[in-house]
């Protein structure tokens, strides 16, 4: 685990003294994953943050027909949707999986719910992944609701730009409110 490429995503968002990384980077664990393994389980118990940091990740929902629906991607040294926004009383509502080889770095949401009430910076730090994840939902129902596919594609082309390359195209349909056989047709027309 390299802390300093740690440490720096982490002040990405808002920046931790030495010592408070420290009482944090303590506490973290690694985990390897292989592509299509599902790491977080809808209705299962789940007590962890984590931090993408190589390979891709997606959440996702089945439909009523038992479709996977592709919510969102989160590509190297992301932060993962906080926990508090992905569990109910510490239950997964949401489903995650490695769409390639993974390596993770997680640690405990109640630990870090600890420092976050003990620790200005650690409060200020989860302020802001929070601020950042909302305004990620807001951005794509807005492109869901007023773009056309072919929009919404070049925007997942600029947000995600090795998405198309290292993604199954049904995750990537499915994110765009759209089906496979469309997205093929919107690949040929936009460059």
């Amino acid at each position: 685990m390299d802390a300093k490429l740690i440490k720096a995503m982490l002040d990405r968002f808002h920046p931790l003294s030495s010592t408070s990384f420290r009482s944090l980077f303590e506490r973290m664990e690694t985990l390897e994953l292989a592509a299509g393994e599902t790491f977080i389980t809808k209705g299962r118990p789940e007590e962890h943050e984590y931090i993408v940091m190589e390979g891709i990740c997606r959440s996702f929902l089945l439909d009523p027909e038992g479709e996977e629906i592709t919510l969102s991607f989160f590509a190297e040294e992301a932060v993962l949707s906080p926990y508090i926004t992905r569990t109910q009383g510490g239950v997964s509502t949401i489903n995650y999986q490695a769409i390639s080889d993974c390596t993770l770095v997680r640690f405990s949401a109640s630990y870090f719910e600890e420092l976050m009430v003990e620790n200005l910076e650690f409060r200020a730090w989860g302020n802001e992944v929070l601020k950042y994840e909302l305004a990620q939902k807001v951005e794509k129902e807005i492109e869901l609701a007023s773009l056309t596919a072919k929009e919404r594609l070049v925007k997942t082309r600029m947000r995600f730009p090795v998405l198309e390359n290292r993604v199954p195209h049904p995750a990537i349909a499915s994110y765009l409110g759209i089906a496979t056989v469309s997205l093929s047709r919107l690949r040929k027309d936009v460059h």
